[in-house]
């Protein structure tokens, strides 16, 4: 998304940085290939807060998948017939 794309319905976002920083930004986005520094923030920003939000997903479905493993194992459920009988015909081969 570029600044162009923005509408009246767009919020600010101001911020106040050394002019050293400022300068260097302003580099950086020229070294990018980005129209302005605004578009470099904003899209540097929205790359981070995508990847941030991503490792927060997958951290919450490694808890879910672990309590989910951890329910199964302290608290298996009984067998149903079909794996009942499976257990049978393997214990068969062997006696």
């Amino acid at each position: 998304m570029s600044t162009k794309e923005l509408n009246a319905k767009d919020a600010r976002f101001d911020t106040r940085l050394p002019k050293e920083q400022k300068a260097f930004f302003e580099r950086a986005a020229r070294l990018g290939g980005y129209r302005n520094l605004t578009d470099f923030v904003v899209i540097a920003v929205q790359e981070k807060a995508k990847e941030i939000m991503l490792e927060r997903e997958r951290i919450i479905a490694s808890q879910k998948d672990s309590e989910i493993f951890f329910d199964a194992v302290l608290n298996p459920k009984a067998p149903n017939e079909a794996l009942s009988q499976a257990a049978k015909e393997f214990k068969a081969l062997f006696d």
